[in-house]
């Protein structure tokens, strides 16, 4: 923090003329007066935009862009002619830009070095968003900027193109380009003085390469450049900042030996995939840990998302029948046909011919079925397909012989005397019907619709591998492109599929960042929100489910420093970790983070409905629980509630140790939930050594449970769920955490999860003791129809498991302390050591330092 921010901010606590008083007496007077008129400056900056924009943890200077803004101004009058983006959508951007702006360090400090991180979307506009960001940094007067755009030419071209139609074209006498759309950066003939001391700002779009970069240092390390960067602001924008730029040995040291070369420099990395960069080690000064902020992009409207297409598991304090289940876009891969897509190993690729199943020729059937709905539609926009099985480019080329193949089958087929062929209307039926086209205001389109269009589409379609060898690469700039793309790495990250309608993924991966970034499917589809389907792997929708999870947490952590004025040396992001996925290749400074039982309702949701061992044993379990508080605890019956008090705990831990829960179901965690359980028997204050079992039965098919005769429970599984796991979503009513507590049935019915667990917590008895539920469920559970004459719910089929289900619901009592943790499935960097700065404090006593 500068002097001059002292002086700032005592001026605004108190007022100009007592800031400028107190430090006279302190201070040279020249210096005082210097101060003073750069602070009316800025608050003349202010007033003519409006009240300072709040910042999490940092000092306030920006209220957004001004009257006589050159670069923002055109920015956004370009955006809404040629993206021909609504007044809303511009009125978002513009807020969100200005808030990243609003987090920066003042512009008229005479020192800083800022590091920032933007969190979005995976293919949300995040380069829109930094496009804005340097447009109004460049109306601060900011003279260099430097994006950092990936490690591939096509995204550094893509970006290049971006970036010369929104920001350099729109005011060409205004900007100096160092690269073009051509060409990366290369030393040029003039010196850095001659772009750095005039009127104009610069830009360079800048492949992360060693010897590129390499080269735009060694020139701004020249003796006159080194001069005029001491005085020049300079904007680095790092776009998908987790990649290269984090821990990689070549890569990193050079972006942190170009920053150290610029007293006045802000970096802000940009990333859907921020995992390695919270992990930096934040004692580390000279790295890139984004100690001075950290902010989410709002998710945009019509955004699809992992929440979207895959649904979620549910967070900590969460309504479970409020929990988002995805729409029914995903379509299964046997895990089993795995080596019919790709090689089982090197040698293997030389000869390897793909198979064409069923699923993969659904995919390919349905992408030129759901491009020719668009045709009808009227949306002559581009469409495409993603195969991406491996990243061998011989499995690439493989691919193309057999996708040419049944693209003449298909025209020879729709070339016949029936083109209405039956699978192709079958599928279209099937598939059309999945998802209902009414939740965006439209009617679905018949087969017949779709049949004058369906020859062009498949006529029309380009078989196009994408890989790192390919010359023949998808281009978006010649018209209308139709396409299938097989490709590897170069299809993973950054790149935008426009229009993408179908992919075929079943290429594995090991870690978080990397999954999520080869998710191309995430984006945008405006007019076909419907149409777009997904074909994978079980283990990989499991996968991206659990993702989506883990980014909502994730997000939720970041959106605390807002909520309650917290930088990124406040407190450390947690990310939930995955029992196989790793969370990153690059784990930094990452250690283990606790959590709490305390005051939590827990149920399972998940079932190996066709194991008939997994379902026996958890049957048998349950058996053994109610014959143990039969034997220990006191009976009593509510109805269809058959309820055991002062069961001892030993019961309790017994059955955890014997029941089985489904590993998506992470919250579910059985060492942790016992480890918490002993703890709190240890502790100076013992708790959970007695609880209260309850077994909500029901209906007219009995169970057996321990010599008590017990009605099941219906329990019909989610339809766009596999037969193994069922996903039965919700097995919990939010009135059964309270089946112990002695409350009258009306009361019990209307009161609210947090009035429940503060009744718990009061009540003397029931606040040192959990509550566990049983839910012995019916083996087939047919849906419920909620009356005679409704009809039956599409999204719900029979759960047709081979034996009882047991479903468990467990109640702790107390509330979300700090103490009272285990360490637990989250992992965070240490902040103990990590030096603030705190504003206060430095009003107080800055002031007294500057005088010695």
């Amino acid at each position: 923090m500068s002097f001059y921010d002292v002086f700032a901010g005592w001026a605004k606590k108190y007022d100009l003329d007592a800031a400028v008083k107190r430090f006279s007496e302190q201070l040279p007077t020249e210096l005082v007066e210097e101060y003073r008129q750069q602070f009316v400056n800025d608050m003349e900056k202010i007033t003519n935009g409006g009240p300072p924009i709040i910042a999490a943890g940092r000092d306030e200077w920006y209220s957004g862009p001004g009257i006589d803004d050159w670069y923002w101004p055109a920015l956004r009058q370009e955006l809404v002619r040629e993206a021909r983006m609504s007044d809303d959508v511009v009125r978002s951007l513009n807020n969100a830009s200005s808030i990243v702006v609003a987090h920066t360090p003042r512009p008229s400090r005479k020192k800083w070095s800022s590091r920032g991180l933007v969190v979005g979307y995976v293919q949300s506009g995040k380069t829109t968003n930094f496009t804005s960001v340097a447009a109004k940094l460049a109306d601060e007067d900011y003279r260099l900027i430097i994006i950092l755009s990936g490690i591939h030419n096509g995204l550094r071209k893509q970006t290049q193109i971006r970036l010369n139609q929104q920001l350099k074209n729109l005011n060409p006498d205004r900007w100096w380009a160092l690269t073009d759309e051509s060409e990366d950066f290369r030393i040029p003939s003039h010196e850095p003085s001659a772009s750095l001391t005039s009127d104009k700002a610069v830009l360079a779009v800048v492949k992360k390469n060693a010897t590129v970069l390499t080269r735009l240092i060694k020139w701004l390390e020249r003796d006159n450049g080194r001069r005029e960067l001491q005085n020049a602001r300079v904007l680095v924008i790092d776009d998908e900042a987790d990649q290269a730029s984090v821990a990689t040995g070549r890569i990193n040291p050079l972006i942190n030996r170009l920053l150290r070369l610029m007293p006045r420099c802000t970096y802000i990395g940009y990333t859907a995939t921020p995992f390695a960069n919270v992990f930096i080690d934040p004692s580390d000064e000279q790295d890139l840990y984004p100690k001075d902020f950290i902010l989410n992009l709002p998710i945009p409207d019509g955004y699809f998302g992992p929440e979207k297409l895959f649904g979620r598991n549910l967070v900590e304090g969460e309504d479970p029948e409020t929990a988002p289940d995805g729409y029914d876009m995903i379509r299964t891969v046997p895990e089993a046909d795995l080596s019919l897509f790709r090689p089982a190993g090197k040698a293997a690729a030389a000869g390897f011919v793909p198979t064409l199943t069923d699923e993969l020729e659904d995919s390919i059937l349905w992408f030129w079925l759901a491009t020719a709905a668009r045709r009808a539609r009227g949306d002559l926009g581009h469409s495409t397909m993603l195969i991406h099985t491996s990243v061998k480019t011989e499995v690439h080329e493989a691919f193309k012989p057999v996708l040419d193949g049944l693209r003449r089958r298909s025209l020879d087929e729709l070339d016949g005397e029936e083109p209405a062929s039956s699978r192709w209307a079958e599928l279209w039926e099937r598939e059309s019907g999945a998802v209902p086209s009414e939740d965006w205001g439209r009617k679905q389109n018949e087969f017949h619709e779709l049949l004058p269009h369906l020859k062009d589409v498949v006529e029309g379609t380009q078989v196009i591998l994408d890989n790192y060898k390919s010359t023949d690469r998808l281009d978006y700039t010649k018209g209308t492109v139709t396409a299938i793309a097989v490709g590897g790495n170069t299809l993973s990250r950054g790149l935008t599929l426009e229009g993408l309608i179908s992919s075929f993924f079943v290429r594995g991966a090991t870690a978080y960042d990397t999954l999520l970034q080869m998710g191309r499917w995430f984006g945008f589809r405006t007019g076909f929100e419907d149409l777009p389907r997904i074909w994978t792997t079980p283990s990989l929708e499991s996968a991206f489910r659990h993702l989506a999870t883990v980014e909502y947490e994730m997000r939720d952590d970041i959106d605390r420093y807002q909520r309650e004025n917290l930088t990124p040396t406040d407190i450390a992001v947690r990310i939930r970790t995955h029992p196989v996925l790793r969370i990153t290749a690059k784990m930094g400074a990452a250690q283990p983070s606790y959590i709490s039982f305390a005051g939590r309702r827990l149920q399972t949701r998940y079932f190996l409905v066709g194991n008939a061992d997994w379902l026996a044993g958890n049957l048998q379990a349950a058996a053994n629980l109610v014959q143990d508080a039969q034997r220990n605890g006191s009976f009593g019956q509510e109805g269809d509630v058959r309820l055991f008090r002062d069961v001892p705990v030993a019961s309790i831990q017994s059955f955890l140790s014997r029941y089985e829960m489904h590993k998506d179901s992470p919250d579910l965690d059985r060492k942790l939930m016992l480890k918490y359980i002993q703890e709190r028997l240890d502790s100076d204050t013992p708790s959970l050594r007695y609880w209260s079992v309850a077994i909500v039965g029901g209906g007219e098919v009995p169970v057996d449970l321990g010599g008590l005769s017990v009605g099941t429970v219906i329990r019909s599984r989610l339809a766009r769920a596999g037969i193994n796991p069922a996903d039965i979503k919700t097995l919990m009513s939010r009135r059964d955490r309270g089946l112990d507590l002695r409350l009258a049935p009306d009361e019990l019915a209307s009161a609210t999860e947090a009035t429940l667990v503060r009744k718990r917590n009061e009540d003397k008895v029931h606040r040192d003791r959990g509550l566990l539920v049983l839910y012995p469920i019916n083996a087939k559970s047919e849906p419920v129809q909620r009356s005679r004459d409704a009809k039956p719910d599409p999204a719900r089929v029979p759960l047709n498991a081979e034996d009882v289900v047991i479903g468990m619901g467990i109640v702790f009592p107390g509330a979300a302390e700090t103490k009272n943790r285990v360490r637990a499935t989250y992992v965070s960097v240490d902040l103990t050591d990590v030096e603030r700065t705190d504003i206060d404090d430095a009003l107080d006593n800055d002031t007294e330092q500057a005088a010695e």
